[in-house]
């Protein structure tokens, strides 16, 4: 049974009562009008997401579920310090992969587990990022299975997206339900676009000065992320470039502009690793800035997030960041991590092998919902087919327990019905401050029973509110069949 986050809707939790008491005096009608306007809204705006092997146009509208996610205060208070640690320790355990390597030299973290990563990058190895910052943006996703359970689901440290759905529900819920929205106390993410220039500002070199020069690096138009990258670009006055775009002279990076060259002091890089600059990594990128590493690595340009990321959101590497923050902050976690089961461990994998009907097997290197099993969803098949590359590959693979995860209402086909819900938070870092968006992104899988909430297997999107205080309570409205929102 699933933990319902806002209760039966007669005696609703106290963060949702104003929601359930308005959910109960609006007609199902209007509320199906306001979806298809907010459908009309998003279209307008052209916040679309790529999705690539199904055929056809690929670019397709996020689904947006007009029901906000509510959290008091107290519980997000209580994420937020979680995710302030969890950040610096992900921090400095990247500080210590490419440094001196104390935590594999303690034998907390295999060795193997790092240095024979896909994503571990021997170009970083002794070099040290402007403000020693290695992930400046990192989304770090959050499930819930009760009152007080929160669950790190996974992290996310390389290029995580979907800031720009978070920033674009808030302004959907604020211009359909602009009387809804001032009867809570709700704490604004409006300013997250200025808060991320600061942090990118913050990484700039030293000789930059007090106003450098950030960029987007983008793969282009044809990249699932791209409406972000330009609305992102488009909020903080920056511009969103392309590998093209830029040039390296003198281990300096300068943008082209119709006004001659510019020097570039810090980029927002949305390419992976890989494709960053041919002369470091894929020599067959046509993507990223040939020499680009050189001028980081010469301290002359800054790049968020780190080269070198993908080892602290590696999902073999995901269960032992509670012994990270342990051993690097001398604290005990404050958010949980799901029990998870390494295959290429022998005792490990015969039980995954065992319980493939009770379990969620994952790549490790895996995104966005594919390559995965959940189990008891799964055919007999498909268990089979999966057994079968846990056997091949087992270092490839992890498994976890099939949560419960919370639910909350949301707006489908036959009216309003509980749906599961993930959580990703936003967290920005620098040297000396760690900021996070009230709320983040809440994904909803809208099929009935699934536990799926990527918009790539077609989840959708709410708005998450943490409300500063109590709001001001229907019961003084008069209703008079009229909906005040």
């Amino acid at each position: 049974m699933s933990f319902d986050e806002m209760g039966e809707p007669a005696a609703a939790r106290a963060a949702y009562a104003e929601i359930a008491a308005w959910l109960r005096h609006t007609a199902p009608e209007r509320l199906l009008a306001k979806r298809a306007e907010a459908e009309l809204l998003f279209r307008r705006v052209g916040i679309t997401f790529a999705v690539y092997g199904e055929g056809g146009d690929p670019e397709r509208l996020i689904p947006f579920d007009i029901i906000p996610r509510i959290l008091a205060r107290a519980e997000w208070e209580r994420l937020s310090a979680g995710l302030e640690q969890r950040v610096r320790a992900l921090n400095a355990f990247l500080a210590d992969c490419y440094g001196p390597r104390r935590i594999l030299r303690e034998g907390l973290v295999p060795e193997a587990l790092v240095l024979a990563n896909a994503q571990y990058r021997p170009e970083m190895e002794g070099f040290r990022p402007p403000g020693g910052v290695y992930t400046h943006i990192a989304g770090i996703d959050l499930v819930r299975t009760g009152p007080d359970e929160f669950w790190v689901l996974e992290d996310n440290c390389r290029t995580p997206s979907g800031v720009s759905y978070m920033l674009e529900n808030r302004e959907a819920m604020l211009r359909l339900f602009p009387g809804l929205c001032s009867r809570h106390r709700i704490a604004p993410v409006n300013t997250y676009p200025e808060d991320l220039l600061a942090t990118l500002k913050a990484a700039a070199p030293e000789r930059a000065g007090p106003d450098p020069t950030v960029c987007i690096l983008t793969p282009g138009s044809f990249n699932s992320a791209y409406y972000e990258h330009c609305f992102l670009a488009d909020e903080m006055g920056v511009e969103v470039v392309e590998g093209q775009d830029l040039f390296v002279e003198d281990q300096k990076v300068f943008m082209r502009t119709t006004a001659g060259p510019k020097r570039v002091d810090v980029i927002y890089r949305r390419i992976d690793d890989d494709y960053l600059d041919p002369r470091a990594f894929r020599p067959d990128s046509m993507l990223g800035v040939p020499g680009l590493m050189a001028a980081y690595k010469a301290g002359n340009v800054a790049l968020a997030n780190a080269p070198g990321c993908g080892i602290a959101d590696d999902k073999a590497i995901y269960p032992y960041v509670p012994d990270m923050i342990r051993f690097y902050l001398s604290e005990e976690p404050r958010l949980a991590n799901v029990p998870t089961f390494l295959c290429e461990r022998e005792a490990d994998r015969s039980h995954v092998l065992a319980n493939l009907d009770k379990l969620v097997v994952k790549l490790a290197a895996g995104s966005g919902g594919y390559g995965m099993l959940i189990g008891p969803h799964a055919t007999k098949a498909e268990r089979e087919d999966f057994a079968m590359r846990i056997k091949a590959r087992p270092a490839d693979y992890i498994a976890q327990p099939t949560l419960a995860l919370s639910t909350v209402p949301t707006l489908c086909g036959e009216g309003i019905a509980p749906r599961h819900v993930d959580l990703r938070p936003f967290v920005l870092s620098t040297a000396e401050t760690v900021r996070i968006a009230p709320g983040g992104l809440t994904r909803v899988a809208l099929r009935e029973g699934s536990l799926v909430v990527n918009s790539s297997q077609g989840g959708g999107t709410k708005d998450t509110w943490v409300l500063e205080g109590d709001p001001l309570p229907l019961s003084q409205v008069q209703w008079q069949g009229a909906v005040p929102c």
